[in-house]
């Protein structure tokens, strides 16, 4: 049976007398992002995969869990401190959900440390990739290492002793610290005992060992080995009785009163400074680290002893992600691939003769990015385009899409592009852009107040002989070159014409003032989305108790809207069979007698990052197929600008189905299983032929990468973070 063929449902039974309300029926969204990182890290323990992508994905999963406190538990914390205790539809308020996260957040570290401990480092030497320890350090080593410091680390730190004069420091949002204790006078008689001495962000924080000195081709070392071996000489004639890591989270989420700034741009560029020096929200240390000075630290930035959490090696382990880049060795890395060009495309006199001939889907990364950028470079260059418009979220330090626009805007053309200043941990380089672009002449938009642009459009307005023509792109994710290779995501170019209407109508109203206008095909939040995303469960909901066909199968990052989850349930309690493929965050619970028995949610954790949004209705025999910017979140239905396209090429419709929904349905060796008391199980083929969804479309898709010569392991190249 194919996973997302319709079925003929059968008379429903009684109404389960289940309170839909019931917070026992809704998971708690932290919580979930937690369990979702387990996922994560359940990849590096896995030997199936490359072991320098097995230290990969533990560098994702420490990274993830960073924000998860900077945005998530400072939040928390911050309702929490102001007294609002008001439970969500999970039943937790935010005392009872910070509780929680710190039993589930200390499990989880203490995981990480014993995979990379126990696990990655061991299988990684086996391979001759080593991180050398002080304590194995031979003497040409140790000698190499001292010249180092006192040639290129010892000039740039600068050592802090605590006393009246000198109070604890601001130390920087996850900046890396140690903190010294002391004995002895130093010159001016001061005998505090302690000093902090922050690490400049100019040092690299991992060094490849020369040749001459190493024993194998990547020895690595790392900058806190080297200033602990000789952080003595920080402290003349004093003796130094303890030295020991530690790193400070902060809150990391802005605040600009929308309503009160004047130039939303400088609103935004004033208060991101303030993200580095938030208020403290966790403190990492090393586990060597004596109680007493654990307990002066907590003290100094204002926190308390959940918030403390004891580590067994680098307290960023994000760092060790360089070993990755900086190792040669393809045999422990994923096999690299090309990605495909859809055949309409490489045949056609252009790409905009391409997409004229047909709509064209793009699946990457299976699928390249590159038609995509070929259609803005056309634009930028074809003296019939008229006019460029462009929703930029999140493009890249580096971006050649932009540099298009650039080109477009100098040679006089309209370009109009909304630059969503407010894109998480991206701010700063969205304000670059907006200048940037604005200094060529083209006109940029900020967003709306109170709604973020998280739409990913494209318009162009070609002259066609005596008619305009608009060509569109519209994408389930970002236009950043770089991601699209990491990425999954689904892309859609067209010049149907009621869609290029849409897309206009939206450009008109993120630019200029006006209310609601009414689109033909395409769905907008936040206002035609939610309620048609409700209308359309409805009637498969309907369908299912009239005795007839039914069918949602829904794929999205995350799940949390309650009215949303609360439709689903009444589908699934007439009948309707619902599979969701949820990424990270779902706070449905599947599988609940008498309410959720006929939902079925599973999350693919993989090579790429799962992004892509892919919603279907059986629809009376419609079988209506929709891409969309948009997860089913309070956030994204209620509070953003997203957009949800429909797909009507049958052709295209079978691709998406086959490609984007069944194959992940089929998936048995990287899927997970939400089972009703909301923990995962990792599915097995068993007797079963193995089936990896996204393996399956590298090879439909892609092709293998032409093979490169082995390269010289690199020499004095560090990693920076």
């Amino acid at each position: 049976m194919q996973p997302s063929a319709t079925v003929t449902a059968k008379p429903p039974a009684p109404p389960a007398p289940a309170d839909l309300s019931d917070p026992r029926l809704y998971l708690n969204r932290e919580l979930s992002i937690l369990v979702f990182e387990k996922r994560v890290l359940a990849q590096a323990r896995d030997p199936a995969t490359p072991v320098l992508e097995r230290l990969r994905f533990l560098s994702i999963c420490s990274t993830n869990l960073d924000e998860f406190f900077e945005i998530r538990v400072a939040g928390l914390k911050q309702q929490a401190d102001a007294g609002l205790s008001r439970p969500g539809p999970d039943g937790f308020g935010p005392p009872d959900a910070l509780a929680r996260i710190r039993v589930e957040a200390h499990r989880l570290v203490e995981e990480q440390y014993r995979v990379l401990n126990e696990e990655l480092l061991p299988a990684l030497e086996k391979q001759g990739v080593r991180l050398v320890r002080r304590a194995k350090w031979n003497a040409r080593q140790a000698r190499w290492v001292k010249h180092y410091f006192r040639s290129q680390v010892l000039p740039v730190l600068s050592p802090m002793g605590l006393d009246p004069g000198h109070p604890f420091p601001r130390v920087l949002n996850k900046g890396l610290n140690f903190i010294v204790s002391v004995e002895g006078d130093d010159a001016f008689g001061r005998r505090s005992g302690i000093a902090v001495l922050q690490v400049p962000r100019a040092l690299p924080r991992l060094l490849v060992l020369p040749r001459k000195v190493a024993d194998g081709p990547y020895d690595f070392v790392m900058i806190t080995s080297i200033i602990r071996a000789h952080v003595e000489e920080l402290f003349p004639a004093m003796e130094v009785k303890g030295c020991y890591q530690f790193r400070v989270t902060r809150n990391s989420d802005l605040w600009v009163d929308e309503d009160d700034a004047d130039d939303l741009l400088q609103a935004v560029k004033g208060e991101l400074p303030a993200r580095r020096f938030g208020a403290a929200v966790r403190l990492e240390v090393a586990d060597d680290c004596p109680q007493s000075v654990q307990g002066f630290l907590l003290d100094m930035i204002e926190l308390g002893p959940d918030d403390l959490y004891e580590v067994k090696g680098p307290v960023n382990l994000h760092r060790l992600a360089a070993i990755h880049e900086l190792t040669d060795r393809p045999d422990l890395k994923y096999q690299p691939f090309s990605p495909g060009v859809p055949r309409r495309v490489a045949k056609a006199d252009g790409i905009f003769d391409a997409i004229r001939r047909g709509d064209v889907l793009l699946h990457h990364p299976y699928e390249s990015f590159a038609p995509v950028m070929e259609l803005v470079r056309e634009a930028a260059t074809d003296p019939d385009v008229l006019a460029i418009k462009q929703t930029l979220y999140r493009v890249g330090a580096k971006s050649p899409l932009v540099d298009a626009l650039l080109d477009a805007a100098r040679a006089g053309k309209e370009v109009t592009v909304l630059v969503e200043l407010r894109a998480r941990f991206d701010e700063a380089a969205n304000i670059d852009l907006a200048t940037r672009l604005q200094e060529a002449g083209a006109n940029v938009v900020y967003g709306i107040v109170r709604f973020k642009a998280h739409a990913k459009a494209m318009l162009i307005v070609r002259r066609e002989g005596r008619k305009l023509r608009r060509y569109v792109h519209l994408g389930t994710g970002n236009y950043h070159t770089g991601t699209t290779r990491a990425y999954t995501d689904l892309g859609l170019m067209t010049c149907d014409p009621q869609i290029g209407e849409d897309v206009h109508r939206l450009f008109a109203q993120l630019t200029g003032l006006g209310g609601p206008t009414r689109m033909r095909r395409l769905l907008q939040s936040p206002f035609t989305m939610y309620p048609t995303l409700l209308a359309m469960i409805a009637r498969e909901r309907d369908a299912a108790r009239a005795g007839r066909k039914s069918r949602i199968v829904a794929r999205m990052n995350s799940l949390e809207e309650p009215t949303v989850i609360r439709a689903l349930y009444e589908a699934s309690q007439a009948g309707v069979r619902i599979d969701l493929i949820v990424r990270g965050v779902c706070c449905l619970r599947p599988g609940v007698p008498g309410v959720s028995e006929n939902i079925r949610v599973r999350s693919i954790v993989g090579r790429f990052l799962e992004h892509s949004r892919v919603f279907r209705f059986h629809a009376g025999g419609d079988d209506l197929i929709y891409l969309a910017s948009l997860d089913w979140m309070t956030r994204n239905l209620h509070h953003r600008v997203e957009t949800c396209f429909p797909v009507d090429d049958p052709r295209l419709k079978k691709r998406i189905a086959e490609e984007a929904l069944d194959a992940y349905l089929a998936d048995n060796t990287h899927a997970w299983h939400l089972k009703p008391d909301g923990s995962w199980r990792r599915l097995k083929p068993g007797t079963h032929r193995p089936r990896h969804a996204q393996s399956e479309l590298l090879e439909r898709l892609a092709s293998p990468a032409a093979p490169s010569k082995p390269a010289r392991p690199p020499r004095e190249k560090h990693a920076r973070r």
